[in-house]
Parts: structure tokens; sequence; C-alpha cells
């Protein structure tokens, strides 16, 4: 029987052939499975590919050619295409064929383990070898459906080349080290472990080869977003378990499109909030992301961005029960920090001031603040400010007490110079990111800036805590731990819990508490709150469109920071 589909583009006609009936049974019964399709071949995969030969066939060449189905990705939504295989004496070969005139009647034809012969041309797409411009499509007896290649990642580049087009299965549970393109490409950056930035932790290598997983399209902001949990969440440190799909090359990267739904398991959950924290003074950093009243700015595009924003802030500011909050990416109107302060002592329920005082917040567009609530600590003295030229934006300090008594202590919060915005010469990324040498220069400022607050209150008990986009083990944390202040994430925690942030799939702290080594004396714990740098982007204040069905007003990627607490806990009354 032959069924006449729709003429392609180049106007020749294209013929799907199906075999069955009586003549088929005669085909089983005559015909050597060599000779199994309605015509013989005359190209196998591994010549179109060049496998084995000095050199690929030409493009636009007329080729008629067989194997089995291992991945039919159809449609516009999808990859257009399909992936065949074929065995042959280089070992297994997989292409793929590019089909966007595929009709209802091809997608029955061509499904996972059916064997079929193609009349196409050959072709490339993005270096990429494929077959396209299809003008029949026959199935063949059936052949057994190819066994999934066992590997385990990471592969090397000859491994990844030869494996590129075949159905494979990775016997190891590989870790999401990255989730930044969930929602607008449908992929998850996975490792064989969570990836750290080299600089972040020293003598601690890793092996950094990621793999894309894709979700068998090239469409941007797919809806409904794939591979959420109950939650409506992705974490980083999620892990999937015998991942099995066709692995390509696109996009200057390796990606498995899987042929199976992939199993993930929940080994990084959701932090519960943290514990009240009862005698002890809390105190915290919190990079609330671009908190701007002036719409269309920096931060909330509109009204309804704002609302949600400010929704989630509160979340984390009640979940958080700090005593103390060092806020980093406030616009710089004292507006913004005035409403910021009555959201979220309104929707906290703890009441919540700015510390007062004349300090210079510099002409940036963002800056620091201190807010504290006024039931549990006291402050001592107005802002200071550090008003070196080296500085973006001046950080401050003030001094507090708690309340009930006991020794008045320093805040000092800051954000240094960022990594991005690189010049085209001079302060260039050699291997800490970009402006480093800048943030070494505001690292020494600030040694300079905490000798003076001491000798201001006559005693060295202080902490500094706040965004220094500066990783554990680059040049400004070592110039501040080389001058005394004492690291207490590094102090307190194991590597794989020394993160704030993740970026290009790599995790590592920006966000710091040092202290005075009179002040790390009392410290009773540190801790990052997991709230937000293990959530996808699309879940926060100004995610797409494709995101609204998902979005809460609850604490989990209410910034791209998660705040860190400091408890502190002193014996009594000094």
């Amino acid at each position: 029987m032959t069924n006449t589909a729709q003429p392609p583009a180049s106007g020749k006609q294209r013929r799907h052939i199906v075999t069955t009936g009586a003549w088929l049974l005669t085909l089983l019964l005559t015909v050597p499975a060599a000779a199994s399709c309605p015509a013989e071949s005359n190209a196998d995969l591994a010549a179109i590919k060049g496998v084995g030969e000095p050199s690929p066939l030409p493009a636009g060449q007329e080729v008629i050619t067989e194997g089995v189905v291992t991945g039919a990705f159809l449609g516009r939504d999808n990859l257009d295409g399909f992936y065949l295989q074929q065995a042959s004496e280089e070992g297994p070969v997989g292409l793929f064929v590019y089909m966007p005139a595929a009709t209802e009647s091809d997608a029955e034809l061509i499904a996972p383990g059916q064997h079929l012969q193609l009349h196409a041309r050959t072709g490339e797409h993005r270096g990429q070898i494929q077959l396209q411009r299809v003008e029949r499509v026959a199935a063949c007896v059936s052949d057994q459906f190819p066994e999934p290649k066992a590997v385990e990642w990471p592969l090397d580049a000859a491994e990844l080349e030869a494996l590129q087009g075949l159905l494979v299965e990775f016997s190891q549970p590989l870790t999401v080290t990255g989730n930044y393109e969930l929602a607008r490409y449908g992929t998850l950056t996975l490792a064989a472990e969570r990836l750290f930035r080299p600089t972040n932790t020293p003598n601690e290598p890793q092996q950094h080869e990621t793999l894309l997983l894709d979700d068998g399209s090239y469409r941007a902001f797919p809806s409904p977003i794939p591979y959420l949990d109950e939650e409506g969440t992705r974490r980083v440190g999620s892990t999937v378990e015998g991942l099995t799909g066709v692995l390509a090359h696109a996009f200057d990267a390796y990606r498995l499109h899987p042929t199976t739904e992939p199993y993930f398991v929940d080994a990084n959950p959701r932090p519960e909030a943290l514990p009240e924290p009862g005698e002890r003074l809390r105190v915290a950093t919190f990079n609330v992301e671009n908190y701007f009243t002036t719409l269309g700015q920096r931060g909330a595009a509109d009204a309804a961005e704002l609302e949600r924003q400010r929704a989630k802030l509160a979340a984390a500011v009640e979940g958080l029960q700090a005593d103390i909050l060092a806020l980093v990416e406030v616009e710089n109107d004292p507006a913004a920090l005035d409403d910021l302060v009555e959201q979220l002592s309104e929707r906290t329920g703890g009441h919540y001031r700015a510390v007062g005082g004349e300090a210079d917040r510099g002409t940036d567009a963002i800056k620091v603040a201190l807010i504290y609530r006024p039931d549990r600590v006291e402050a001592v003295s107005e802002l200071y400010a550090d008003n070196a030229p080296t500085h973006h934006r001046p950080p401050l300090a003030a001094f507090f007490r708690r309340v009930a008594g006991g020794p008045a202590f320093g805040v000092i919060t800051a954000h240094f110079k960022s990594k991005t915005g690189c010049p085209s010469s001079g302060d260039i990324d050699r291997g800490q990111g970009c402006w480093n040498q800048r943030r070494v220069e505001q690292a020494q400022a600030m040694n300079g800036f905490i000798e003076r607050l001491a000798d201001a209150e006559g005693h060295p008990r202080l902490l500094l805590i706040g965004d220094l986009n500066a990783y554990g083990a680059e040049d400004p944390i070592r110039t501040l731990t080389g001058a005394g202040m004492i690291d207490l994430i590094a102090w307190e925690l194991p590597p794989e819990r020394r993160y704030s942030y993740v970026f290009r799939g790599e995790s590592g702290y920006l966000d710091h508490a040092l202290a005075s080594p009179e002040l790390a004396a009392a410290a009773a714990e540190v801790r990052p709150w997991a709230i937000n740098a293990d959530e996808p982007p699309f879940l926060g204040y100004d995610g797409p469109d494709s995101a609204a069905p998902y979005f809460q007003a609850d604490p989990f990627r209410s910034s791209d920071h998660d705040p860190i607490a400091v408890d502190l806990d002193w014996p009594g009354p000094e």
C-alpha cells in the first residue's frame, strides 16, 4: 500500500511506503535480513558521516539509507526530526534526520524501534552532518532495537565525537549543577557532582566537564517548563538516575535528548526556615537583587513585579529572623530604603528600623544599608561610611548592643565591585573575574576602615558581612584574612556547603561573614540559608510569562543570592 503525502518544498513528490499484508509476509519468508527494505540502500550511515572514511559524503547528495529509529522528536515544538542508528564495522553510528514536513501518518511510522529506509539528501546544520529533504520513507522488516550504550560521565573529546547521534545510558547518577536556562531553553546543566568555582576553596580540584539535559527541542520559553518537581522547581543539587537518550552536539555544547522520562531524586530539598535565635543575636546579610521603587530601572519593571518582589523578600526576611540585617542592592534613594523597611515591618510582624546618620551613600545607582529590630538590639552609634575613592558604593558600619545587655559590637557591610562590565585592557579577567585588582584595592581600604572603627569605638569587636563579589580563595578575601579577619564560612563549614551563588553551573560564596578574632569567639553558628541560589531564576519576581503558573509568594528565589546568617552568643553582660 502506498500513501502519497504533500509535495516537499523542492517540488518532488515524497512517497510514504508501509510494508504490510501479504507482501510483507512474502518478504519475511524469501528475503534475507540484509535486504529487508523495499529498495537496495546505496549508502550506510558510516559513509554519510565519514566514520572510518577520509571524509563524509558531500552535502546535497541523494542517498538511500536505512536504520532503526532511536528517538522521535517530530514537530516544530520539538527538533523537527528523528534519530536513526545503524550497526557498522566501525561500531554503531547515529544520525539526525531533519524532517519538518512530517505528517501525522509519518509520525505513526517514525517511532522508536521502527526500522526505516529513507530516500533523502545529505546536509549539514551548524557544523553537524544530517539527512534532510526526505522524499521517501519506507518501513523495513522489523529490526532489533539497539541497546543503549552504557557510558559514564565525564567523557573525553574523542568519546563524545564517536557517541554523537547514538542512544546512550549513563550508568551513574548525574547531578544538576546549573538551572539558569531551564525556563528559556528547557535545559539543565549536569555534571558528575555539583561543581564549584575553582577559586572558591583552595586545593579542591574537580572535573568541570558538563552535559546539557535538553528537552527534545530547541524552542525558546517552553510551556510547560520541563523537569519540575511537585513544588514547581528543580534545584541545583538534584540528581538524575538511569538517564537515557540520544547524545547530540548543538549550539556549541553536548546535550542529551532523553528518550525515556528522566528520573530525578530530590537530593537537595528546600530548607525550612531558620530556627529562632533565642538568646543569641542573629546578624545576616541579604542581597535583595535591585530593590527599586523607581519602576523600569534596574529592579521591578512595573507595579506587579514590585509587588511580587516585596512578597518574596518579606517571606525571606520572616524566615531569616535576623536582629540586624545588612542589605545589599537597594536603590540609592532614601525613599526606596524607607519603603523596604516599611514593607518588611508590615508583612513580617517584626518592626525594623534603619540606622540613621548623615553618612555619604555615594553616587552609584545602588547602595548598602543596615536595619535592625529595636525590640532586640539598640544602635549605639550612627552610621560610619568609608569614602575612599576606590569604592563604588561606600561601605557602611554601625555599632549595636543587645537590649538585654552585653558588649557592644560593630557591623560593617559592603558591596565590592562586580566581576562584570569587563574593560578591554587593564583590570581584565586573569582567573578571578574582571576588576579583581579594584576589589583588592577595596579590601585594602576596608582594612584601614576596620582599624579606624576599632579606634573610634575603643574595641575591636567587628563583623564584616556583605557581598564582596570575590570567592573564598581569591585575592580580595586573602587581603582581608591576611590582615587578621577570620572567614567564618571557611572556618565553620565544609567545602560542599560554602556557596551562596551559582554562576554558569558553578557554585561559590560571594557573600561573606568575616570577623575580627575578638568577635569570632562569640560566633556560635554561621550558615547560608539556601533559598535562592539553588532555585531556577524563572521563579523570581521578574520571571517570564511562561513562569506565571509557578510563582509563589514564598522565600524561594526571592533573590539571586542566598542570605548568610551569623548567630552571636555571649555568656552575659559585659
